[in-house]
């Protein structure tokens, strides 16, 4: 790519100085994580994502010529948001610099992008053909060859993330530019309650850095849609109820308020996410109906009424039959909406135009790709254009990158490398040269550099666990996950290093053998065991396993699982349901080996998780996954998790200063905490890895009951009060 040549060059260069000037990185407080060491931990699906923002012309027929890649292919970029030309040309103060010489004029983009791991808010500028390209806008959309891409200028300017916000980490969801303020959902306020979200909406005045929360505390807000004057700006939120554990609809209500200040808020819509304005009066909102399928309604508020549920009417303007979702309203051209569906001929999630007047749809993205996912549409002020996200693969001539080992940002210290694994359940050797996981079926084994990846066990397996004295065993649980106490799960220990790979088989009697830890003096093994009925903790012999000596733990009604051994022997660290048996809410205790000391250490809140939990080497810190921060995003607009709300956290061993790692509405889990420095380098697969084979929200592949249709199809195109939901 070419350097600019135009007149902009030096104002790019002197904003981004001013930018770094005015926002400098937050100095480095180690503290007591100042110990060189690493931790990695698994993601769900991510290493397969790599999402950069497309977009198509709105009326030319579909074709792939006619897609544009716009954002660079580095990392993943989702939810972007064409700007009005008038608001960047106040943001740079300069209102005919950015279109100078420039014809056809540039594309405004606004959107999320992850960098080491970091959540930022973009603005790219892009010229397509730059100053010797004299065609229209029109023809670009028609005939965009290679030669003109290539001639693509590109000036990207970091509005919001770490370094603009004295180094905090955090998600920054569906962002907004209006004039000079950036409104943006952020995580980087902790609740102090477990169990509650910290998604809320700031506003950023991008040329002082000055910040304003907009959210009340203790409320938790999602997918902000500010109006078309500015003056308002409409979230899916919990309001005062909170987060009840959902993962498929969150049951948000819609409330507006001043988006210069978040006052006079006001519920507007009961259920109901993801609001999108046409105008000051009107916007459209998702729902999953009493049938079963998602549809988007409109919303239209009265005049001379005081603003409230009762002042606002709503139609369901999307049929039933299948799932509709993620509207994006037209600012200039009322008549029509970009929606996301997932229709029951296909497996796959595409952008389609739904006329509001006719009731008819245009497919956009299916004649284009149509195995690939698309996803949370937005459209230009001008409503030429229609953006959305997708994996990139190798489209455009750019080749997939897929990662084993992704650096990220440690927001506690710059000297513990953290890093997400492309594998489940990763412990780290005693000397942290190597990495053992699984990848279902099997378990392998990698250096801790991403080199010399082999398999080292055949059969399905969860778990991993390294002995401390013994070179080269490591103990996994071979049988199935996710299973009942009376299922075949066995442990075993397998010697990495014999070039039979030779295993030994230490318990017997399959009843969920799983989740083994290894004593720091080599001796013996705890695990937990359904033996009794009931899962419990249990340790055995290291060498002969059970039959070599065996006793118990923990007893209880309850489950005990996911333990971990501290490295100076004292304490045994696990999950437990104990304080509400059967109910899936999982906390964090200790207990000595002697089965003395049993005490909380992480509490997570009514029906909260805090699950695979590790010690620190020097065992002075725990690492573990919890809900404890609650959901971050709306899930819909997400690639499937079964947990969506999983992140990791970090808390002292006695229970106190509990800290977040990651900011993102991912399930991160499976942490492990090893002893050696890796250097902060993304590692590729050695073989190349997938690509783009993550997996849509599961529920939308279940079509709802069709008995049940009539209930709201009565609504359809029929402006009625907000009857088409699930209590």
């Amino acid at each position: 790519m070419s350097k600019p040549t135009n007149p902009f060059n030096l104002f790019c260069f002197l904003f981004i100085f001013l930018a770094f000037w005015r926002f400098p990185v937050l100095a480095n407080h180690d503290g007591p994580y100042s110990r060189s060491s690493s931790i990695v931990f698994t993601t769900l699906g991510r290493a397969s994502y790599c999402f950069d923002i497309y977009s198509v012309p709105l009326w030319v027929a579909p074709a792939s010529s006619n897609e544009l890649q716009l954002t660079d292919g580095v990392s993943v970029n989702f939810n972007g948001y064409f700007p009005s030309p008038s608001s960047v040309s106040m943001l740079f103060a300069a209102p005919d610099r950015t279109q100078a010489d420039v014809s056809p004029p540039p594309l405004h983009l606004v959107y999320v992008t992850e960098r080491n791991g970091s959540s930022h808010v973009f603005l790219d500028l892009l010229y397509y053909g730059g100053r010797e390209h004299t065609g229209s806008r029109a023809i670009l959309e028609e005939d965009p060859s290679e030669s003109t891409r290539s001639e693509l200028t590109r000036f990207q300017f970091p509005l919001v993330g770490s370094e603009q916000s004295d180094g905090r980490v955090s998600m920054k969801d569906k962002p907004t530019l209006v004039g000079e303020y950036l409104i943006y959902v952020s995580t980087h306020e902790n609740t102090g309650v477990p169990r509650t979200s910290w998604a809320a909406v700031y506003s950023t005045h991008l040329k002082t850095g000055s910040t304003r929360r907009l959210t009340p505390y203790g409320v938790a807000d999602f997918s902000p849609a500010v109006s078309p004057s500015g003056v308002w700006t409409a979230v899916a939120s919990y309001g005062e109820k909170g987060w009840g554990g959902e993962v498929e609809d969150l049951g948000t209500d819609i409330y507006l308020f001043l988006t210069r200040d978040g006052a006079s808020r006001v519920k507007v819509v009961e259920h109901g996410g993801w609001p999108s304005w046409a105008d000051d009066s009107t916007f459209y909102f998702h729902r999953r109906c009493e049938d079963g399928w998602w549809s988007v309604f409109k919303a239209s508020i009265l005049k001379n009424q005081k603003l409230g549920v009762d002042s606002v009417v709503t139609e369901r303007v999307t049929p039933p039959g299948f799932h509709v979702f993620t509207p994006a309203a037209s600012t200039s051209n009322k008549s029509f909406i970009a929606v996301a569906t997932r229709r029951p001929d296909s497996e796959f999630r595409h952008i389609e135009l739904f006329d509001v007047v006719s009731k008819q749809f245009v497919e956009l993205t299916r004649p284009i790709s149509p195995n690939v996912h698309h996803l949370n549409p937005f459209i230009s002020p001008d409503s030429s254009r229609v953006g959305y996200h997708r994996c990139r693969g190798t489209s455009n001539g750019q080749e997939r990158t897929n990662l084993i080992l992704e650096n990220l940002k440690n927001p506690l210290s710059e000297k513990i490398p953290l890093f997400r694994f492309d594998g489940s359940f990763p412990s780290f050797s005693p000397d942290g040269s190597r990495i053992a996981f699984v990848d279902f079926p099997g378990v392998y084994v990698v250096n801790s550099d991403g080199s010399s990846l082999r398999k080292v066990f055949e059969r399905n397996a969860f778990s991993t666990a390294w002995d401390w004295k013994r070179k080269g065993v490591v103990y996994t649980s071979a049988g199935q996950e996710f299973s009942s106490e009376s299922t075949d799960v066995d442990i075993v220990s397998i010697n990495v290093d014999d070039e039979n790979l030779s295993y030994k088989q230490l318990t017997r009697g399959g009843k969920n053998d799983a989740f083994p830890s290894a004593s720091p003096d080599g001796k013996w093994v705890a695990f937990r065991s359904g033996r009794s009925g009931h899962k419990n903790l249990y340790i055995m012999d290291a060498l002969e396993g059970e039959a070599g000596g065996l006793y118990r733990l923990t007893e209880g009604p309850w489950s005990d699982t996911m333990c971990n051994w501290s490295p100076d022997g004292e304490w045994i660290l696990f999950a437990s349901d104990r304080e509400n048996p059967g109910s899936g809410s999982f906390e964090l205790f200790m207990v000595h080996p002697n089965g003395t000391g049993l005490h909380n250490l992480v509490q997570s809140g009514s029906g909260g998780r805090a699950n695979h939990p590790c010690f620190s080497p020097d065992g002075k810190y725990v690492v573990f996954t919890s809900d404890y921060a609650g959901v971050s995003a709306e899930p819909i607009s997400n690639p499937h998790h079964y947990q969506p709300y999983g992140e990791i956290f970090v808390i002292k061993s006695d229970g106190s200063g509990i800290r977040r790692l990651t900011h993102n509405s991912y399930e991160d889990g499976t942490p492990a905490w090893g002893p050696k420095y890796m250097k902060h380098d993304d590692v590729e697969w050695p073989n190349g890895g997938t690509t783009c084979s993550f997996e849509d929200c599961h529920w939308l592949n279940i079509s709802p009951d069709t008995d049940n249709v009539a209930k709201c199809s009565s609504l359809y195109s029929a402006p009625v009060k907000p009857q088409c939901y699930t209590n």
